[in-house]
C-alpha cells in the first residue's frame, strides 16, 4: 500500500516529464519554421533583388543612356568613315578600268537628248540609238584632233627655242647668284628649262596622247553599250520608283548642264586667247588655244595651268615685258569670265558651292588621276546623289553643298 503514492508521482511525474519534452517539442517547430520562414523571406529578397539588376542594366537613364546613345552613334561614324576608305581605294586600284567607263558615261549622258526628238518624229529605236553613238564619236572625235593637232605642232615647235631656253635658264641663274644664292641651287631651281627636259616633257606628252588615243577604242565600245542601256531604260522608266527617277533625272540635268556651260565659256576664252596670242607674236597660238579650251573644264585653277605655258614661251620670244602683257591679257579675259563670271553659272548649272567644287578637283585628281580634275563636278553630283538625296534627313548637308532645289 505504501508504494502506490510513489506510483502515481512516478506516473504525474512522467505524465509532466512529457507534458514538458512535447512542449519544447512543440516551441522547437515552431522556432525551426520561424527560422525557415525568414530564410524563405530573405531568399525571396535575394531573387527580387538579383532580378532587379539586369532590368535596371537593360534600360539605363539619364548620363548612361546618353552615353550608350552616343557610342552607338560614333561606332556608326567609324563604320561609314572606314566603308568610304574601303571603296575609294579600290577606285584608286581600279582608275585605269574605270576611267574610260566614267569618259564614256559622261559622253552618253550629254549625247543622250538627240534620241527624244527623233523618237517623236517617228524613227525606230535602234536608228535613235545610231544617232546617239554618232554624236558621241563626233564628240569624242573632235577632243581627239584637237589633242593631236596641238601636241603635233608643240613638238615640231619645241626644239626651235631650245637654245632660247637655255639662254634664259642662263640669265635666270645668274640673277639668283647675284642674290646671294649657291650656284648648284640656282642651277636646280630652273633644270626644267633645259632643252633635254624640255624634249623629254614633249615625248611624255606625245605618250599620253597616244596612249588616250588607245583608250579612245575602250571608250567608244562602252559608248555604244551605253547607249542601247540607255534606250532600254528609257522605255522600262514607268517601272522605277518616283523618288530614284526624280533623282536621276536631276544628276542627267545636271551634268550636261555643267558641260554645256563650260563648252561654252571655254569656246569664248579659246578664241579670244588664241587671237591675243597671234597679234603679240607667241609661238603656235593654237596649242595654248586649245589648252586653254580643255582647261575651262578644271574648275577655279584652270586658268593658272593654262597661262602659264604661253607666259613662258613670251620670256623666250620677248622677254618679261611681254610675258607680263601675256600674263595680264590672260587675268582680264580669263580671271572675268572663268573666275568671275563662269563659276557662277556652274555653280547654279549644278548646284555645288565654290568651295565644294574646289574641293572636288584636288580630291577626285588624287583618286582616278589627271582626268578627275576634268570629270569631278560629275562624280562629286553622283556621290551626292547616292548619299545624300536619296535621305530626306539630309536636307541640311544637301543645302551645304550648293543645293537649292527641294528635295524630291
Amino acid at each position: 500500500m505504501g508504494r502506490e503514492p510513489i506510483n502515481l508521482n512516478n506516473g504525474e511525474h512522467n505524465v509532466s516529464s512529457k507534458t514538458q519534452v512535447s512542449d519544447e517539442a512543440s516551441e522547437g517547430s515552431a522556432g525551426a519554421g520561424a527560422v525557415t520562414e525568414q530564410l524563405a523571406e530573405s531568399d525571396a529578397e535575394a531573387s527580387a533583388g538579383a532580378g532587379a539588376v539586369p532590368e535596371a542594366a537593360a534600360q539605363p537613364s539619364g548620363p548612361a543612356a546618353a552615353g550608350a546613345a552616343y557610342a552607338a552613334g560614333g561606332g556608326r561614324i567609324l563604320l561609314y568613315v572606314a566603308s568610304a576608305v574601303v571603296a575609294l581605294v579600290g577606285v584608286w586600284l581600279a582608275k585605269g578600268v574605270l576611267a574610260p567607263v566614267a569618259v564614256a558615261a559622261v559622253i552618253v549622258i550629254i549625247a543622250h537628248p538627240v534620241r527624244r526628238p527623233l523618237e517623236r518624229r517617228g524613227w525606230p529605236a535602234w536608228a535613235a540609238t545610231t544617232a546617239v553613238v554618232a554624236v558621241s564619236f563626233a564628240i569624242l572625235a573632235g577632243l581627239g584632233l584637237l589633242l593631236v593637232v596641238a601636241t603635233a605642232q608643240f613638238i615640231k615647235m619645241l626644239p626651235n627655242y631650245t637654245d632660247e631656253f637655255a639662254a634664259v635658264a642662263d640669265n635666270l641663274v645668274s640673277a639668283l647668284g647675284s642674290l646671294g644664292f649657291h650656284s648648284d641651287t640656282a642651277a636646280g631651281a630652273f633644270d626644267w628649262l633645259t632643252p633635254g627636259v624640255l624634249l623629254n616633257a614633249a615625248y611624255g606628252v606625245a605618250d599620253s596622247v597616244l596612249g588616250l588615243a588607245t583608250a579612245f577604242f575602250f571608250v567608244l565600245a562602252y559608248v555604244i553599250f551605253m547607249a542601247a542601256d540607255a534606250a532600254t531604260l528609257g522605255r522600262r522608266e514607268v517601272g522605277f520608283a518616283v523618288r530614284p527617277a526624280v533623282i536621276a533625272e536631276r544628276y542627267f540635268r545636271g551634268v550636261r548642264r555643267y558641260y554645256v556651260v563650260n563648252a561654252t565659256f571655254g569656246l569664248i576664252v579659246a578664241v579670244v586667247d588664241g587671237l591675243l596670242l597671234w597679234w603679240m607674236g607667241i609661238p603656235v597660238p593654237i596649242v595654248w588655244a586649245v589648252l586653254a579650251f580643255v582647261t575651262n573644264f578644271i574648275p577655279n585653277i584652270g586658268f593658272v595651268i593654262g597661262v602659264i605655258p604661253p607666259a613662258i614661251f613670251a620670256v623666250v620670244v620677248g622677254g618679261w615685258p611681254l610675258a607680263l602683257l601675256v600674263v595680264a591679257a590672260y587675268s582680264i579675259v580669263n580671271v572675268v569670265l572663268q573666275v568671275m563670271v563662269q563659276p557662277k553659272f556652274v555653280s547654279d548649272a549644278v548646284g555645288l558651292s565654290m568651295t565644294l567644287t574646289f574641293f572636288s578637283v584636288v580630291f577626285w585628281t588624287l583618286v582616278i588621276g589627271p582626268i578627275g580634275a576634268i570629270l569631278c563636278i560629275p562624280l562629286t553630283l553622283l556621290v551626292r546623289a547616292i548619299v545624300l538625296e536619296t535621305s530626306p534627313q539630309s536636307k541640311h548637308l544637301r543645302a551645304l553643298s550648293g543645293d537649292t532645289e527641294p528635295a524630291s
